[in-house]
C-alpha cells in the first residue's frame, strides 16, 4: 500500500519533509478489509480513526424499527471514524462497513496525541480536519433540515460525483432521507 496518498492529504495543509514523513507515518498501521466487512460494530471499541487510500465506506446506525440511517461515506482520500467513541474511548454507537474492498491507514487516539505532542505541524494539521468536519456536518444538517429532497439530491450529485457513481440508489437514499423509490423518481426527471 502506497503511503503518498496519506501524504498528499497531509500536504494539502502542511508541508513535510521526507523525514518529518516517516516519522508521521511510524504512527498509523495500514489495514486491509473486504466489501461489507464491518471496520467498527456499534457497541464495541472503535480506537482507531481511518484515512482510505482505496476502496469506499459508509458510517451508519440502526434506529429501534431496523431501519439505516447513514451517517457519513469515506471513499480515498477522506477520513472516517466515530468521533464519539474514538475521542472518549467509549463503546461506537455507529457501525462502518465496506462498500468495496477497502484499504486505510489507522491512527489510534493515543499515536494522535503523542504525533501532534512531538509535531506542531501535525497537531495544526488535525485541529484544520477537525474544524473542517464540524463545518461539513453543520452544512449536512442545515440541508437536512431547510432543503427539499430534490435540493438535497442535486448538491449531493454536484459536491460528491463520484459518490452518486459508485454507489446504489438505496444507499444514497438513506443518506438524503428519503425513499428510493423518491430518489429514483427524482434521478430520472
Amino acid at each position: 500500500m502506497t503511503a503518498e496518498i496519506l501524504r498528499q492529504q497531509i500536504e494539502k495543509i502542511v508541508k513535510l519533509t521526507d523525514d518529518e514523513f516517516h516519522f508521521v507515518l511510524s504512527h498509523f498501521s495500514a489495514k486491509s478489509f473486504k466489501k461489507h466487512q464491518y471496520v467498527v460494530q456499534a457497541g464495541y471499541a472503535a480506537p482507531n480513526d481511518h484515512f482510505v487510500v482505496k476502496g469506499l465506506l459508509r458510517s451508519f446506525y440502526l434506529d429501534e424499527s431496523g431501519k439505516t440511517h447513514i451517517l457519513q461515506f469515506a471513499m480515498e482520500d477522506w477520513w472516517i471514524s466515530d468521533p464519539q467513541a474514538y475521542h472518549n474511548s467509549e463503546a461506537a454507537t455507529l457501525n462502518i462497513d465496506c462498500l468495496e474492498d477497502t484499504q486505510v491507514y489507522v491512527i489510534s487516539l493515543e499515536n494522535r496525541e503523542k504525533l501532534c505532542a512531538d509535531s506542531r505541524k501535525m497537531e495544526y494539521f488535525f485541529r484544520k480536519k477537525t474544524q473542517a468536519g464540524y463545518i461539513a456536518l453543520q452544512k449536512r444538517i442545515q440541508s437536512l433540515m431547510s432543503q427539499s429532497a430534490k435540493e438535497r439530491y442535486d448538491q449531493f450529485v454536484h459536491l460528491y460525483p463520484q459518490l452518486s457513481q459508485r454507489l446504489p440508489k438505496v444507499q444514497i437514499a438513506s443518506y438524503l432521507g428519503i425513499s428510493r423509490e423518491t430518489l429514483s423518481r427524482m434521478a430520472d426527471s
